[in-house]
This record gives structure tokens, sequence and C-alpha cells, in this order.
């Protein structure tokens, strides 16, 4: 039986990586990483020469009969992503599965993490957190993503491209404009930065300056009495959205009632004033 390290890399400042980590890399058998290339970078600057395989999300499951073969050897091996720690919301998964189950060792060696820095500086609530990885980009994925986050009563942590910040603030704000958002971009990098405030005030800011670097967004708990259930109020928000996603009016109705327990007659009479409202304004125009 041999031993799989779970190693922690930087997520940008390079002296994040503990002495540890650098211990292991320079002494195990062989390293699978998410990008051969950027942990290539890394392990140069280390001056560490070892064999590098790559282990990405395409090719995590045909990879894992050489990696227990080439433990079963008796080889150690250490399991890199492209950043921060390995399997939380990276390839990885399915490999310590399987190493497990094949009765080696597993040990992983804590070290820099995204979802941690951000929870630590953004100054919300860190007793209970969920982290959801990255936000669905549409459909009932993304609903339900949202749904979950607006009903939440621990805070919230999720990654969102730059691309789609401003349009994951905008949904945001149509769900519950009163909560509290802290955007963690470029964490640990020259241009960190934290900025916090209600995701409309955040949309405005990120519109007009931009988003460039990798971002992190922490959404503060939903307020006390929030186990309530969702009221006509989120009803009537949750309408707007999707309507305003081109879904045709039934199936608003019909989503909006199995999400917020609210008879889909009265969802339906919801769905009829947003169109009447619509109409009155083309007719006005």
């Amino acid at each position: 039986m041999s031993t799989l390290y779970i190693v922690a890399t930087p997520i940008g400042n390079l002296e994040d990586l503990t002495a540890r980590a650098a211990r292991i890399l320079g002494e195990v058998d062989r390293v699978v990483a998410e990008d051969t290339r950027r942990t290539g970078i890394l392990l140069k600057h280390l001056g560490i020469r070892v064999p590098l395989t790559s282990l990405h999300a395409h090719n995590e499951a045909s990879r894992a009969p050489a990696l227990l073969e080439w433990l079963g050897a008796g080889e150690t091996v250490a399991l890199v992503s492209d950043a921060g720690t390995p399997v939380v919301s990276d390839p990885g998964e399915r490999t310590v599965a399987a190493v497990r189950a094949a009765g080696h060792d597993v040990v992983p060696l804590p070290g820099p993490s995204a979802v941690l820095a951000a929870l630590a500086g953004s100054g919300l609530p860190s007793e209970r957190f969920a982290f959801l990885g990255f936000v669905p980009r549409k459909g009932p994925d993304r609903r339900s993503t949202l749904e979950r986050i607006a009903g939440s009563l621990e805070t919230v942590i999720v990654f969102e491209s730059p691309e789609r910040l401003c349009k994951f603030l905008e949904a945001l704000d149509g769900m519950d404009p009163d909560r509290e958002v802290c955007v963690a971009r470029e964490l640990t990098k020259i241009h960190e930065e934290f900025r916090q405030g209600t995701a409309a005030e955040l949309l405005s800011y990120y519109q007009e300056a931009g988003v460039r670097g990798e971002v992190t967004v922490v959404i503060a708990p939903a307020p006390e009495g929030s186990d309530e259930g969702p009221s006509e109020a989120d009803a009537v928000r949750l309408v707007g959205q999707l309507l305003a996603e081109g879904m045709r009016p039934s199936g608003v109705a019909k989503e909006v009632a199995s999400v917020t327990g609210i008879a889909r007659n009265r969802v339906y009479e919801i769905v009829q004033q947003f169109n009447s409202e619509a109409d009155k304004g083309e007719g006005g125009a």
C-alpha cells in the first residue's frame, strides 16, 4: 500500500505554499496535475524535477487505473489542481474515492483556498456557511441555485466568472435586494480587492469599472424569519425574473408555484398582472 497526497498550492502568491507542501512535492515519485504546464512552472520555481501527469475533468475516469497501478507498485503520488485545494470545485473526487477503495492512504495537506480566504476577509458571518461552487449559467439548475441562496440561513460562497458577475448580481438583486454581498477578486494577488454592499450597489460599481480576474462571491445569510418560507413578494420577484428570461407564462406559473408553494392559480394571476402592465407600457410609448 502507498500514499496519495492531496497538496494545496498557491492561488496567487507563491509565498503561500507551505513548507510541508514543498517538501512533499520534492519527495513523491510523481505528481498528477489538473494543468501540467501551470504546475510545471511551480515545480521549476521550487527546483523540483519529478514525473508530471495530467489529471483533469475530461480524463479523470480513464486515468484512475494508471494511478492505482503506480500506487500498487509502491510509488507515492501528489495530486494538485490549477490552484488552491484539490477536489474543492476541482477534479479529484473520483480519484480519492478510488484510491481509498483500493486500500491506499490519502493524506491531505491543508493550504490556500479561495473559499476560506474570501469568507475570512468578507467580515460576514462565518460560523456556518455553504459553498456551492460555480453558479450554473442557465436553466433550472441556475434558478434552483438562486432560490437556495435566497432562502439560506447560512452564509453562501460561490465562484463566478468575470464575464457573468454582473448578470449574477442582477439576479441576486431581483431575488433579495437587501442582502449584503461581498465580491472578493484576485485573492492573494497584486490587485486583490474586497468590495462590499448590496447586489445593486456592487452591480452599479462593476458595470462602470469592469471586472477582471478570478472572482469569489460571499452572500450574507437570509434575515431571521426567512425560514417561514417564500412570500408572495418572493413569487412576484421570481415571476419578473423568469418572464425577463423569456420563459412562457404557463411555464413561469408552474415553476414559481413549485418553488414557492403558492397556489398556481394565484401565481398565474401575478403573471397576468405583469403582462397587463407590459401591455400598458407599450400602449403609452
